[in-house]
């Protein structure tokens, strides 16, 4: 039998053939802040940094969840007893006492209150002040930007912890909030400095230019278009300088200059702890462990935010 030859069937023609409606699902673009977000939740420094900072506010406002003990009682009877009951934790003996009878654990915990206050917000008011400062300047340009950029200059030029303790000279009464505005006072220029470059540089935009073009007006630019993408630069300093604040106001408690009591800072127990370090060295271990966590909880949260915010980290 002759071998049959099979064939393919014939295809339609192309020009004639109809194309099938293919579905395609459009995905939505994500902003810088969405990219961020999806950035943060994958990184560890953030996670850890997040959970320690969190645990610090909660401290923060209600101590009270953490001991049921004043920090202010004292016992003579407890005269510098300092041998840590593990078996007591969360008592008032756990950390030992110091040399007026005073719970260390108490006196950690409360101590929390004013570090993290005076942190939170001289960072809020640096980053206002010294955001305006910067946006002013850095979006008019000429003589307006000269004479911020020079007044900026002029209070870069002082040093930092020296000048805010011949601001806190002024003060009678040394109080959480004199500490804050003695901060507050110096520690603008870098926010100022930081928002005017990314003010220069986002003011050439396109999208402001046809703001501009549209007859929007100074204050809707300012605060519609340049605010909103500028604030990614200044949000990541102003992250990491927090921790530099706290530790700022515990160098100012240790010297003498900053809270004074009844106030409670963790960088007054040091002050105490310090004279006492062969007797008693507790007293001064437990705020100094206490102090340095904090700082470096911010210091990793502005670490995370800011390769989060960088697309070139990403």
């Amino acid at each position: 039998m002759p071998d049959v030859i099979k064939t393919a069937p014939a295809t339609e023609d192309p020009k004639t053939a109809v194309a099938e409606p293919v579905a395609v699902k459009a995905e939505k673009a994500r902003s810088l802040w969405g990219d961020a977000w999806v950035d943060l939740r994958s990184n560890w420094y953030f996670l850890i940094s997040s959970v320690l900072i969190v645990i610090l506010l909660v401290m923060t406002a209600f101590p009270g969840l953490f001991t049921g003990v004043s920090p202010t009682f004292s016992d003579l009877a407890h005269h510098f007893l300092g041998k840590p009951e593990l078996g007591k934790v969360g008592s008032a003996e756990w950390l030992g006492y110091d040399g007026q009878g005073r719970s260390v654990y108490a006196r950690v915990i409360y101590g929390a209150r004013a570090s993290v206050t005076v942190g939170i917000s001289v960072t809020l008011l640096v980053t206002v002040f010294g955001g305006l400062i910067g946006m002013v300047g850095g979006y008019f340009g000429g003589w307006i930007d000269a004479l911020l950029s020079g007044f900026t200059n002029i209070f870069l030029g002082l040093p930092f912890l020296l000048g805010a303790m011949v601001v806190l000279q002024a003060f009678t009464d040394r109080t959480v909030w004199s500490v804050t505005l003695a901060l507050a006072f110096l520690g603008w220029t870098q926010i100022a400095r930081v928002m005017r470059g990314a003010v220069i540089t986002i003011k050439q935009a396109d999208y402001v230019q046809a703001a501009r073009a549209l007859g929007a007006s100074t204050s809707r630019i300012l605060f519609k278009h340049i605010l909103p993408n500028a604030m990614a630069p200044v949000i990541v300093v102003a992250t990491i300088s927090l921790g530099v604040y706290i530790s700022a106001e515990a160098t100012l408690s240790y010297l003498g200059l900053g809270l004074a009591d009844p106030a409670i800072s963790w960088g007054g127990d040091i002050s105490a702890g310090a004279s006492q370090i062969r007797v008693a060295p507790h007293i001064l271990l437990y705020p100094s462990i206490m102090l340095s966590i904090t700082v470096l909880a911010f210091i990793m949260l502005g670490e995370a935010v800011r390769n989060a915010l960088d697309p070139k980290s990403r």
